[in-house]
């Protein structure tokens, strides 16, 4: 054989990469027999073996040996060949039969170091030797580590028949990652392997810590498919307080290739009580995403006949869609959807929903926008809302509601340059909103009763406004707007004498009613700054003030407004209008002058920045914002001044603290009954001012990752479940266990990277804390009274890199009692995880025990063991 740009060499050491190329030549290939061996047949004579380069390189010495045929590379070798690639101690290849032979070499004390390492595409092979034909691609490999899927395998011998075909021998396989000293492992005698696809064995026996357990099974079948693979869900078992045994999240995953899958599982029990729920996720690359996710609960506690015996049904819709920017730039589709019962957060025996318990309202919102592409442009909106109170169960649907506006229009600025002076300025704009409104409860939704409250209207409005300086450092902006409101149905009062009471009547049919109002603003800015001495660490305060001075004027439309009976005799009149619960509000009926003044503060200091290497400043905020306002209205005839409203807002430590802070002062006294006198509360023998209330809200965030503790950043916690639920998303109140994926650890987010699990203990713990502080007083009749003071507080601990801690709670000061609590213990086992939560007191008192494998495809080897919350359902 004749080998181009091949270089031999003794003892000589080569490290960089070479090719050569092969001469036609009698060619055989080498296929296995029956006794595993490795044997060459005659083939085509005149087709060239190699058909691309072949590139080599040793450490050591590379050497050829023309009577055998054969080129060894000894020492940190590297034999390339396509999509081959073999590294080792040792590499020979025989090119008369076109097989490579790698193995070990020893060390100067005698071991053996550089195991083989053969790549093929992704996949890797590290065993101790190897025997591979590059024609027939079989091979023969002792002692081999590889990787296949989630499955960590290590076999005494593999016989490679093909790409999609391998035998082994004597194999133990796990999904740990130290295949050589694993936690747990399945030893069987025979296997083989599919890649990509299966695994199937003989006779197999789980082992725990080298320990063999009474765990066999006669044979065994494990997917390796890199792609999703539909299949049954195992059930969670166990009983119940007053629903007697149960199957939980017994179910089938449903796959339809990359684009879509969905999840069916049901919830089971023993006396009559069952859940049923779906879950579904799609995507389309650059065009849409979403999820979907509803469940139905028949929930029933105790035993019929018996005293606490209650049954009720709960349903919850969520439905989430984004659509990519990419997709149309002129038109976009948005869903977020999260409906049900008032109640099912609550009562729901789905964990998930634990950390959602206290949410007080659902909201959803399914809305899609087009752009035309007009002069003037026009923007559409058509939309469908929903909101709920979860403590009242007051529904308010919003089914449909359509919007187009006319962009706005400047029919005084000149075809080129800019806009000066107030008549350039003027510009106008036209909006058409069309609603269907429905108001019901929650006993009513989705029932033909829900529409006969059903209100219908449409609204124009056209605003005219304009813009301009005066005096140089006063921006001035004057508006009118009008609107017409069209409605279709009104409403009739009068006397009934037979029923002797008053009657409202709803009038099905077209009506409007049209008004209008002006206004006007005038602001600007000022900027005081004060400079310090040069050389100190402050080196400027500046101090901002923005006044704003701004009047409003409505006419009164009293021609809307009509009068009827409250009596038999007709002598006692009152008034109403027959627009009242419409859409659009009613007419306004009182003539108002109104003057509104605000004005708003900020203060920031320039500092020195001693880790700039330039020595550049930076800006530190010191004051975020402080607001006054206040309004006058001229025509009322009494109480015309309204409250002074004061409100600040600051950020410390880094914006780690968040601290907000409002009060309402009104100069107004109150009589003996609580009521607002037209007398100044100083001349009532109080104050300046009356302050009536205030409010204050504290939120801080502490991690031992932050900068004032000698950390990098804090990685912020996001529990998806109880956002997608409407909730929050720290873990303030708790976080949601989710029982048919149990493998998802509850501190994954708070995990450091640098974390060894094998250590017992570290001296550096990481740890996080979030604490929400919220107080509220009221003093509107001179009560004095705190209507809300509670704190709320969270947080993790590493105690060590495999024990982590979690806790929320709170105190309500108010009530004088603990909030919802819920404590959070879990153990890195490596390959498993082990985790328990509880929440020792209130309505929702229970535990959770699970300890299983991670990975997905033993997920079912679990087991878990839970005492659910004993409820007692309205």
């Amino acid at each position: 054989m004749f080998f181009s740009l091949f270089k031999s060499f003794g003892q000589v050491k080569n490290d960089s990469l070479k090719a050569f190329t092969a001469e036609s030549k009698k060619d055989t290939i080498a296929i296995f027999s029956s006794n595993d061996s490795t044997q060459a047949k005659n083939i085509n004579k005149n087709k060239q073996k190699l058909t691309d380069l072949v590139y080599r390189k040793a450490k050591g010495y590379e050497k050829l040996n023309q009577k055998k045929k054969q080129v060894t590379l000894f020492d940190e070798a590297v034999f390339k060949y396509q999509e081959y690639e073999l590294n080792a101690g040792i590499i020979v290849y025989d090119y008369a039969k076109e097989e490579l032979y790698a193995g070990r070499i020893p060390d100067s004390l005698g071991k053996m170091t550089q195991h083989p390492v053969f790549k093929q595409g992704n996949q890797v092979v590290e065993p101790d030797s190897i025997r591979f034909n590059m024609k027939s691609k079989r091979a023969m490999v002792w002692n081999t580590r590889t990787q296949y899927g989630e499955f960590n395998i290590k076999a005494e011998r593999s016989k490679r028949m093909n790409d999609s075909l391998i035998f082994m021998k004597n194999i133990r396989f796990t999904t740990s990652e130290d295949v050589d000293n694993p936690e747990y492992y399945f030893k069987t005698n025979k296997l083989k392997m599919i890649p990509g696809d299966k695994v199937v064995t003989g006779a197999t026996q789980m082992v725990v810590a080298d320990v063999p357990t009474p765990a066999v099974l006669p044979f065994a079948f494990f997917p390796i498919s890199t792609q999703a693979v539909s299949g049954f869900i195992m059930p969670a078992f166990g009983d119940a307080n007053g629903r007697g045994y149960y199957l939980q999240n017994a179910g089938y995953y449903l796959s339809f290739g990359d684009k879509a899958d969905a999840t069916i599982t049901g919830d089971f029990y023993t006396n009559g009580s069952y859940a049923v729920g779906v879950q579904s996720s799609y995507a389309q690359r650059y065009r849409y995403n979403g999820n979907v996710n509803i469940r139905y609960e028949n929930i029933i506690n105790s035993e019929l006949g018996m005293p606490d015996y209650t049954k009720m049904k709960n349903y919850n819709i969520q439905w989430s869609h984004s659509q990519d920017q990419k997709a149309n730039p002129t038109s976009r589709f948005q869903a977020s959807v999260n409906l049900g019962s008032s109640n099912y957060f609550r009562n729901s025996m789905n964990q998930r929903n634990l950390g959602s318990n206290m949410n007080n309202t659902l909201s959803s919102s399914i809305t899609y926008n087009k752009t035309f592409e007009t002069t003037p442009q026009v923007n559409f909106t058509a939309s469908m809302n929903h909101q709920q109170n979860t403590n009242t169960q007051q529904i308010s649907i919003g089914l449909p509601k359509i919007q187009a506006n006319v962009d706005r229009v400047f029919p005084f600025a000149p075809k080129s340059g800019t806009k000066k002076g107030a008549i350039q300025n003027i510009n106008l704009q036209y909006t058409l909103r069309g609603e269907n409104n429905i108001q019901t409860t929650d006993s009513l939704f989705f029932k033909r009763a829900m529409f006969d409250n059903l209100r219908s209207g449409f609204s124009h409005s056209i605003p005219i406004s304009t813009n301009f300086k005066l005096l140089k450092y006063l921006s001035m902006s004057m508006a009118g707007n009008f609107t017409e409101n069209w409605v279709f149905h009104t409403t009739k009062k009068y006397f009934n004498e037979n029923e002797n009471r008053v009657v409202e009547e709803r009038i099905n049919g077209f009506d409007a009613f049209r008004q209008y109002n002006l206004s006007a603003s005038m602001g600007t800015t000022i900027y005081g700054t004060f400079l310090f001495k040069k050389g100190r660490k402050f080196e400027a305060i500046r101090h901002v003030i923005r006044p704003q001075l701004s009047y409003s004027y409505t006419p009164s439309f009293d021609q809307y407004y009509d009068t009827y009976a409250i009596d038999a005799n007709g002598t006692t009149m009152e008034e109403y209008t027959r627009f009242q619960g419409g859409l659009f509000g009613t007419p306004n009926k009182t003539m108002s002058n109104i003057v509104s003044m605000n004005i708003g503060n900020n203060i920031e200091a320039k500092v020195r920045d001693d880790k700039s290497p330039e020595g550049k400043s930076k800006k530190v905020p010191l004051l975020n914002s402080l607001n006054f306002s206040t309004s006058y209205n001229m025509t009322s005839d009494s109480l015309k001044l309204a409250p002074i409203r004061v409100s600040t807002t600051n950020n410390f430590f880094d914006n780690k603290l968040q601290l907000t802070m409002s009060t309402t002062m009104d100069a107004y006294g109150i009589n003996n009954q609580g009521q607002r006198i037209n007398t100044l509360n100083i001349k009532n023998g109080g104050s300046l001012f009356r302050m009536t209330s205030a409010n204050a809200t504290v939120n801080y965030s502490l991690s031992s990752n932050d900068p004032l503790f000698g950390g990098n950043s804090t990685k912020a916690n996001d529990n998806n479940q109880n956002v997608q639920n409407g909730g929050r998303g720290d873990d303030l109140f708790g976080q949601s266990v989710d029982l048919a994926d149990r493998r998802t650890s509850m501190f994954d987010n708070n995990k450091n990277e640098n974390d060894e699990p094998t250590q017992f203990y570290k001296s550096s713990i990481p740890w996080d804390i979030n604490l929400a502080y919220s107080v509220t007083y009221s003093n509107n009749n001179r009560t004095g009274d705190f209507t809300n003071n509670s704190l709320m507080f969270s947080g993790n601990i590493n105690l060590t890199p495999a024990w982590k801690v979690g806790f929320s709670s709170g105190y309500d000061f108010k009530n004088k009692g603990v909030t919802y609590t819920q404590l959070r213990f879990e153990r890195d086992l490596k390959s498993w995880r082990m985790d328990f939560s509880w929440i020792p007191t209130g309505y929702y008192k229970q535990w959770t025990f699970f300890i299983g494998i991670k990975s997905t495809v033993l997920q079912d080897i679990k087991y878990e063991k839970r005492n659910t919350a004993d409820r007692r359902y309205n």
